[in-house]
């Protein structure tokens, strides 16, 4: 199937649903924003129930030195603490139908199962029977399990070891996937500091015919070191001119940095264009009490 979708009567962009603030760009692109945590992170979630809304989505990753009794028990954790877990499964790190399948369960048997983020993972070479979340969507256990709603990943900066093309008809096939599953999809981004390929990349999601709802990748408030670390790690472009607008100098790497600058920057040229559902996922780089405090006085600011 083509990755050109088509544009048409009330799915195009222009009729979505208004804003909840529609005077204030910047508090509708915070309105349901959402957080990213890994296991070691519980004691930290305890910490930051007070800063963060309950019903928040909690993302709850998938990393290769984190067991299934961990995950299972973070996405609990996140249930019990008011907000909504968004297990994440890396699709080449399952190794068995059968892995997948205790996962799934597990997880429905902790009330974490209505969410999930399904993306390809870090190895290079499946550990299992998945090469990719597409595999891992057309294998149909998802809505088996009851899960309603499922995250993909979007590369605003590219990816590293995928050609542009392949992103695009892999996005493409994974949103027709879902919906021809009756599963809601999001489009969940890669971080980046520079505004204007996200808001590139928002237009060509669009005019391909794409209408999730997209969440833009944001990293949380963090020392510089640990910003540029990260952008080197999954592939961002951190360049000095690109870093400069976000607020960072490559010759001062001491201190910390929020990301007031991109989001003001975003809402004021999102405003307007009928772009339909976009919204923000923070990257608690910083810590999750950090970040959600931020995010609480950002908001009270703006």
């Amino acid at each position: 199937m083509s990755d050109q979708l088509q544009l048409q009567g009330d799915f195009a962009p222009s009729k979505r649903g208004a804003a909840l603030h529609p005077a204030n760009p910047v508090l509708s692109l915070l309105d349901d924003f959402s957080l990213e945590m890994s296991g070691k992170d519980q004691p930290a979630l305890q910490e930051a129930r007070d800063v963060i809304p309950k019903g928040t989505l909690v993302n709850v990753t998938f990393l290769g030195n984190e067991n299934l009794d961990l995950r299972v028990s973070t996405a609990q954790s996140v249930r019990e603490s008011g907000f909504l877990p968004v297990p994440h499964i890396a699709a080449r790190r399952l190794q068995s139908e059968a892995q997948l399948r205790e996962f799934l369960d597990r997880l429905r048997e902790v009330g974490a199962n209505e969410r999930v983020f399904a993306v390809g993972g870090d190895p290079r070479s499946p550990e299992g029977p998945y090469q990719d979340s597409l595999a891992l969507i057309r294998s149909n256990l998802l809505p088996e399990y009851g899960v309603t709603h499922v995250s993909i990943a979007g590369y605003p900066d590219g990816h590293p070891d995928i050609e542009e093309d392949r992103l695009w008809a892999a996005l493409a096939a994974k949103y027709v996937t879902l919906a021809e599953q009756g599963i809601d999809v999001t489009i969940l981004t890669q971080f980046g500091f520079d505004v204007e390929p996200v808001l590139r990349w928002i237009y060509k999601v669009r005019e391909r015919g794409i209408e999730a709802r997209i969440r833009i990748g944001v990293p949380g408030p963090a020392g510089v070191k640990r910003l540029l670390a990260f952008a080197a790690r999954f592939g961002v472009s951190s360049s000095a001119s690109v870093v400069k607008k976000y607020g960072l100098s490559l010759t001062n790497l001491f201190g910390t940095a929020g990301p007031d600058r991109f989001i003001n920057s975003l809402a004021e040229q999102l405003d307007g264009k009928g772009l339909g559902q976009v919204s923000l996922h923070f990257y608690a780089f910083g810590g999750l009490q950090p970040t959600g405090a931020w995010i609480r006085d950002f908001r009270k600011g703006a």
